[in-house]
């Protein structure tokens, strides 16, 4: 009984430590320090099994066609690449300054899967900069931008221009919703 006193004893001092500490201000939030390998492992593996677990309760992908990705490749190229980049595209000073750094989704697509890209991109991540698309974007659009990002392993910068020239001149109208 002493030990189960003695545990909940040091689990409440714990616990108020830690709100003590948060609360104090000295937890560090600035963007420009990195995180702690603990702060990092626990973000990335909450992140990560939240999406996994969520995903679960999207709907199978469609079948992607060429359209599809040419309309995700116009959604991308508007909104995606100020964070991400893509082919050929640099950095932007916004992407720098980003902590937790935003993934090179050739790399990232790799990693997830169709369905756990869908949810990503529709409902965003909090504390990494990852909007919810899915306020302003239909399902049917999302899907679109998950079309294009899973063309992206393997794509030239060559490949990336000529999609931005094949894409009409009006084609961000529709964005606008």
């Amino acid at each position: 009984m002493r030990f189960v006193t003695g545990f909940i004893c040091a689990l409440a001092l714990l616990v108020t430590a830690g709100f003590a500490y948060f609360y104090s201000g000295q937890f560090d939030v600035a963007a420009s320090s990195p995180d702690s390998t603990f702060a990092q492992w626990v973000l990335d593996t909450t992140m990560t099994r939240s999406v996994v677990a969520k995903a679960v309760s999207v709907d199978q992908p469609p079948k992607f066609t060429d359209e599809m990705v040419k309309d995700g490749f116009e959604h991308y190229d508007e909104m995606c690449t100020i964070c991400h980049a893509g082919p050929g595209i640099k950095q932007s000073e916004i992407s720098k300054g980003l902590n937790p750094q935003a993934p090179d989704l050739s790399d990232a697509v790799k990693d997830w899967t169709p369905r756990q890209l869908f949810w990503i991109v529709k409902q965003g991540v909090k504390m990494t900069g990852m909007p919810s698309f899915g306020a302003t974007h239909t399902d049917e659009e999302v899907w679109s931008i998950v079309a294009f990002i899973e063309q992206l392993p393997g794509m030239s910068a060559e490949e990336y221009q000529q999609m931005k020239h094949e894409a009409p001149a009006d084609s961000h109208e529709h964005m606008t919703h």
